[in-house]
């Protein structure tokens, strides 16, 4: 038996984050600057390396594999990597495939990523406004992720809504989103903005709304209980009495959730994270590139990386500063 990951503080690592692109058809105001200079396309691992790579992480004991961007459905040929990673689900090994989305590409990809073995999504939507869903996201048009959505239920994909809380933005919406994601029989989390990138462009701190504050709010109209259920990732949940509702708090600032981590993320170019917000990182291209017939050095290097998984992140707003600030976008990490 191949010994599985743990990291220094002996929490088993299961769970792997992949950026496939840098590339994405919308500019959101948190995660990406207007005018973005993209790699070359020769930095980027090639869809065979990233199927080498994910496969060297799940002879590790990854069990869990979410494919991130930029925008995942943008890369070319992507659903040929998707349909290799079905041979993981087909043997056990890997127990869930799965990805974060902006919608825009669902409408296409809905019923051939269920066909994968893909069976859960998380689609990104701040507003229902459609004129407010232009402005956040610079390029993207709302009529457009709503079709994504509407086929991907009818794939039989369970749809989860990722909205991130943004003060003076969609705090007037809290309760248009709870409800229409109730109505349609979807989750729904909410993610604190987080310090990343370029601010020049974006005040971080005026955007920040803390989830304690829109937990309190959701408090006026229902009755909210704590719930134990994880789900792999960083979230905790509540439920709604009075809908049955679940709803997720990302809560990085507010309530960090380093203790329980159980993850790393990989960018397009084989940079592995082993923290969101640190800087530290290990190249895992070099030995995947140099070594093309023989995993030991890249399976070496992985476990040296999750060696320097640090306890926790530095992320804090409390001096209406972004403290903890890392320099990359959030789009090169992944979302």
């Amino acid at each position: 038996m191949t010994p599985k990951l743990t990291d220094p503080f002996e929490r088993p690592i299961s769970y792997l984050r992949v950026s496939v692109t840098d590339r994405c058809d919308f500019r959101c105001v948190y995660c990406m600057s207007e005018n973005m200079t993209f790699l070359p396309k020769k930095e980027l691992l090639t869809l065979e390396e990233l199927d080498r790579m994910c496969s060297a992480f799940i002879n590790l004991g990854v069990g869990k594999l979410r494919i991130t961007g930029g925008e995942p459905l943008v890369r070319r040929d992507i659903m040929t990597f998707f349909n290799a990673m079905t041979r993981h689900l087909d043997s056990g090994a890997l127990e869930e495939l799965t990805l974060t989305t902006n919608g825009s590409q669902l409408e296409r990809f809905a019923d051939q990523l269920y066909a994968a073995g893909v069976r859960r999504v998380n689609i990104s939507l701040d507003t229902l406004d459609e004129e407010k869903f232009a402005r956040v996201t610079r390029w993207g048009r709302l009529p457009q992720v709503l079709r994504g959505i509407d086929a991907a239920q009818q794939a039989g994909l369970r749809v989860k809504i990722n909205t991130v809380a943004l003060k003076g933005f969609n705090e007037d919406e809290l309760f248009a989103l709870a409800d229409w994601c109730a109505a349609r029989d979807m989750d729904l989390t909410f993610i604190e903005v987080m310090p990343m990138g370029d601010l020049g462009n974006e005040d971080r701190v005026g955007q920040y709304w803390s989830l304690d504050d829109l937990a309190d709010q959701l408090r006026q109209r229902f009755t909210l209980t704590d719930l134990p259920e994880r789900t792999g990732g960083p979230a905790r949940y509540v439920r709604l009495e009075e809908t049955g509702q679940k709803i997720g708090l990302i809560t990085p600032l507010t309530h960090n959730f380093c203790e329980s981590c159980n993850r790393v993320r990989l960018t397009c170019t084989g940079e592995l994270f082993m923290c969101l917000g640190q800087e530290d990182n290990a190249d895992l291209r070099a030995p995947l590139r140099n070594h093309p017939d023989d995993d030991a050095p890249l399976e070496a290097a992985i476990r040296a990386a999750i060696a320097r998984k640090p306890k926790g992140h530095d992320f804090d707003y409390s001096r209406q500063r972004a403290d903890g600030q890392v320099s990359r976008h959030m789009s090169h990490t992944g979302g």
